[in-house]
């Protein structure tokens, strides 16, 4: 008896270490893993009731369309490098046809900070040059095409008005709800104005909980940013002549832009691919110098007389403004599998 106890121990011993071991075999086997593909498409379109950038209109506070195409190659998930294309309608005084861009760079990731460096190229085709004299302030002829054309509030402005920045981002993710982040952009020919520019900015993002409202699928988020744009002394197609009493002119040679702060603070609603942004937008830029940066098409007035803009002539397109902005965002490998 005690043998055949012994061996049916034996044998279920036996049978449990061998059934054990299947049981092992299978938990540990994963299925292959998933081929990684490092590249990747971004893009969308927007629209919106003005274009707004750096606290300016570059839209004549009129509605603008704007659409993007960013292919990616992920050379490991904290790495990718990055080339884009984008395009907005404007309104610029030298009647530019539109603003396409073009830019590219790389965005390194190191935990929660994430880095954007690269560089942006604004280009502006089809103007028109606006100067109405034969020469420039110091004396240099200009073109016949350029002479002949002349803006009604007496502003001008080149022909070809297309630059380039670089830049440096981070982005600083706290937890799901809180970001913050750094911005610095440097271009030696603002505008093509002769004047470099330098901007710096921080900016802030809350994203409320994907609960707030229930399971609709609708998020919200409120976003703001608070930047100082620093410009140089332009060439001499900018300069000036013109005296007025209290002015500190006459500047033949170029005048040197006001440097300025701007901010804006919004909400935003998302669903799916879908944003609906509304914002607030402000500088602290006078009328006049305003006027003298943008060389508005429709400025007006005498009084708004400043340093850099003798004639008084004041222009709203750096003031106070609302902006709404509905647009799609997608990438191939999420929304096209």
């Amino acid at each position: 008896m005690k043998k055949m106890v012994l061996a049916a121990a034996v044998l279920a011993m036996t049978a449990g270490s061998a059934f054990s071991a299947d049981l092992y075999t299978k938990a540990v086997k994963a299925p292959p893993p998933a081929a990684f593909d490092p590249w990747d498409i971004a893009f969308g379109s927007a629209i919106m009731n003005d274009y707004i950038f750096r606290g300016i209109t570059q839209s004549n506070h009129n509605p603008s369309v704007a659409a993007y195409f960013e292919p990616r190659y992920n050379v490991t998930k904290d790495l990718q490098l990055y080339i884009g294309t984008s395009g907005e309608s404007i309104s610029f005084a030298n009647r530019a046809a539109a603003e396409i861009d073009v830019y590219g760079g790389i965005r390194p990731t190191f935990g929660a900070f994430a880095f954007d460096f690269g560089v942006w190229g604004y280009l502006y085709p089809g103007g028109t040059c606006f100067f109405g004299a034969p020469t420039d302030p110091a004396g240099k002829p200009l073109s016949p095409e350029c002479a002949a054309n002349i803006l009604p509030d007496g502003n001008v402005m080149k022909k070809d008005v297309s630059f380039f920045e670089v830049y440096g981002k981070v982005n600083y993710t706290i937890n799901d709800n809180w970001q913050f982040g750094l911005n610095e952009y440097y271009s030696p020919n603002f505008l093509n104005s002769g004047a470099w520019g330098d901007y710096a900015s921080v900016t802030g993002k809350y994203t409320a909980p994907a609960t707030v409202f229930g399971t609709s699928g609708v998020g919200m988020y409120v976003s703001g940013e608070f930047g100082r744009q620093f410009l140089g002394t332009t060439d001499s197609f900018y300069g000036t002549t013109f005296t007025n009493p209290g002015f500190a002119g006459p500047f033949p040679n170029g005048i040197k832009y006001a440097d300025y702060n701007t901010w804006n603070i919004g909400i935003g609603f998302t669903y799916k691919v879908f944003t609906l942004d509304l914002r607030y937008s402000d500088t602290d830029l006078s009328k006049g110098n305003c006027n003298a940066f943008t060389s508005a098409f429709n400025s007006a007035g005498t009084s708004n007389i400043t340093s850099i803009n003798p004639t008084g002539a004041g222009s709203n397109w750096c003031g106070a403004a609302g902006i709404a902005k509905l647009s799609a965002d997608l990438t191939a490998m999420t929304n096209l599998k």
